[in-house]
């Protein structure tokens, strides 16, 4: 895909690690809070809710932990008013990033986001600066030891996906977000396993880094965004060849 960023990724990467730690669990029960808060908790009904027990699932959080996120969510039991708000901004080299957080203190968070942005070499732009360079994709992540990039392709093609890329240990599968829950249907009904399967901003266009130590700093800022609590994805349009990723230890 023209317009597919390195960052896609090395983020699923970084996020089977936080997944052994644990650290995506807080950050999952907020997504699960917030979907049931918007669309109720029958996930059946609610297909945002759905993904995020899909992804709560995949992270190995406990179906208690899950249930009580939804019932929290629903205001069947007490927690957090969480609002969802969308951060732009750039990195070195005028990288666009585009960070979706939720908070309950938007103040808080704006600052926290503000100063990692500076801390690494960047800066939060306003509101439209850099969503415009995004549209929003269906996206799959699927082992690739489970089956040929020759056979997914069939099946993903045929329930309606525009594409389908091999990043090495897994294939990334893109689809409109209205043929989203039917080509993520078919690859459950081949009995594939989806690594992450999710709403995403994927770049129309991607802008090139060949400087190491622009793409040190953007590596730095994509990973410090993305660790931030109230974060919950983060999207950005650079590409680095793999050599230059290399170099930088990514």
């Amino acid at each position: 895909m023209a317009g597919h960023s390195h960052w896609a990724g090395i983020k699923h990467k970084k996020a089977v690690v936080d997944a052994k730690r644990g650290r995506l669990w807080s950050k999952l029960a907020r997504g699960l809070m917030a979907a049931a808060r918007a669309g109720g908790g029958d996930p059946a009904a609610n297909l945002s809710l759905k993904y995020a027990i899909d992804k709560a699932k995949a992270a190995n959080m406990p179906k208690d932990t899950i249930e009580r996120a939804i019932l929290k969510g629903t205001g069947e039991l007490e927690g957090q008013q969480l609002e969802e708000i969308f951060y732009e901004g750039y990195g070195a080299g005028g990288v666009a990033i585009l960070v979706e957080a939720l908070t309950d203190n938007r103040n808080r968070t704006v600052g926290e986001i503000r100063r990692i942005f500076e801390r690494r070499g960047g800066n939060l732009g306003s509101s439209g600066c850099v969503q415009w360079q995004f549209e929003k994709k269906g996206l799959i992540t699927v082992p690739a030891d489970g089956i040929t990039e020759e056979r997914l392709l069939d099946i993903v093609l045929e329930a309606g996906a525009e594409d389908l890329e091999n990043l090495g240990d897994v294939f990334e599968v893109t689809s409109a977000v209205e043929d989203f829950a039917t080509v993520t249907e078919a690859i459950e009904a081949a009995g594939l396993v989806k690594r992450q399967a999710e709403i995403a901003y994927v770049p129309t266009s991607t802008t090139p880094v060949t400087d190491p130590n622009d793409g040190r700093k953007i590596l730095a800022l994509m990973e410090d965004l993305d660790d931030h609590d109230d974060v919950q994805n983060t999207f950005s349009n650079f590409d680095m060849d793999d050599e230059l990723l290399a170099e930088i230890g990514a």
